[in-house]
């Protein structure tokens, strides 16, 4: 089973009406990492150093949960 865990960073949250919020990610990256690897940053982005994600929310529990800067794991596995 393969899976991927990627390391994502709210770019921007759109406020659009008072019950719609839309979330932009990029992926988490530093501009060099150690020779050795071991940055946790780096599990991810050495090997997908692109990615970007946008997700609309219109759960009213959800909605101003969120802040530009927050970073979040987003793990993807195969679903039956």
């Amino acid at each position: 089973m393969t899976k991927m865990r990627a390391k994502l960073q709210i770019a921007s949250v759109t406020k659009h009406s008072d019950t719609c919020e839309q979330l932009k990610f990029h992926g988490v990256a530093a501009k060099a990492y150690p020779a050795d690897g071991s940055d946790e940053d780096n599990t991810f982005a050495k090997f997908s150093p692109s990615v970007g994600l946008d997700i609309t929310i219109t759960n009213p529990a959800l909605i101003g949960q969120f802040e530009p800067g927050q970073r979040f794991y987003v793990d993807f596995t195969p679903a039956e």
